[in-house]
């Protein structure tokens, strides 16, 4: 027989986590629904509504398949070069011991208090006077924007191994490039993961940065699916099969990365 408190406290769980799934079940359920189904009730099974031609028809219009790829090269990119120079630049903080390091890892963790509107006007000038409002530029400025919380997480993990395995590599002769490529970067495999999934989800779903730097020829999935809501029509039937064809991957990854994840957080928390 279970303790009463920790019953109500699994009852509990459960209703959050249908209320987090909600969002998702009115999307997938009301992408199969003609116009006049979704006009009729929002929460019903499609029913007698039921059509999967919203998928052709929102497939077609969001030129999916190449705002999807456009999505997957910044995504992909711009989260290993994060990985990268993250990691390096935690490896670097943490293991040099100087007032000046604790300085500079403390103007990162400031920057993560900085919003991103404060900046966005005087960014995109610069960028745009010099020609360079595309995906390449996008890509470096998620460098930037995201990797104050990526070195801040690294360092908390980096924290937790001890440095006698550098002493003891480079008694054998390694340099401080092969330490960290052969020793180190393995050992942060969960932090990785985490700060993948973390990046992951913010830049494939963004939508304000991506709209302020990249031409129409280069959109992605989110600034596609922005035709669907006009100035006198919205047409949720196809925004919402857009919305569920956009979710899959990022779903797909998460759950391939979700066992690392919370050991990932975990090990950052502790220093």
């Amino acid at each position: 027989m279970k303790h009463p408190g920790k019953l109500l406290l699994e009852i509990f769980g459960v209703l959050i986590g249908l209320l987090w799934l909600f969002p998702f079940y009115l999307m997938v359920t009301n992408s199969f629904k003609t116009p006049k189904g979704i006009f009729a009730s929002i929460l019903s099974l499609p029913g007698k509504y039921f059509t999967t031609d919203n998928y052709v028809n929102s497939y077609k219009a969001l030129n999916f398949l190449s705002s999807f790829m456009h999505s997957l090269i910044i995504t992909v990119v711009s989260v290993v070069l994060l990985i990268f120079c993250s990691s390096l630049a935690a490896y670097a903080l943490q293991r040099n011991k100087s007032k000046l390091s604790g300085i500079i890892l403390l103007i990162f963790i400031s920057t993560m208090l900085i919003p991103f509107q404060a900046v966005m006007i005087p960014l995109i000038a610069i960028f745009g006077q010099a020609h360079l409002l595309n995906m390449y530029s996008l890509m470096f400025m998620y460098l930037g924007f995201n990797g104050s919380l990526s070195i801040f997480l690294y360092q908390g993990t980096l924290g937790s191994i001890p440095y006698s395995l550098d002493e003891s590599a480079e008694l054998e002769g390694a340099t401080k490039w092969q330490i960290f490529r052969r020793i180190i970067f393995p050992m942060l495999t969960p932090m990785t993961m985490t700060v993948g999934t973390l990046n992951v989800i913010s830049i494939w779903n963004d939508y304000l940065l991506p709209s302020l730097v990249l031409p129409q020829r280069q959109y992605t999935i989110p600034l596609e699916m922005y035709m669907f809501f006009g100035q006198f029509t919205k047409q949720w039937h196809l925004a919402m099969a857009g919305l569920t064809l956009s979710v899959f991957p990022v779903i797909i990854f998460y759950f391939f990365a979700q066992k690392y994840i919370i050991k990932g957080v975990t090990e950052g928390a502790v220093k």
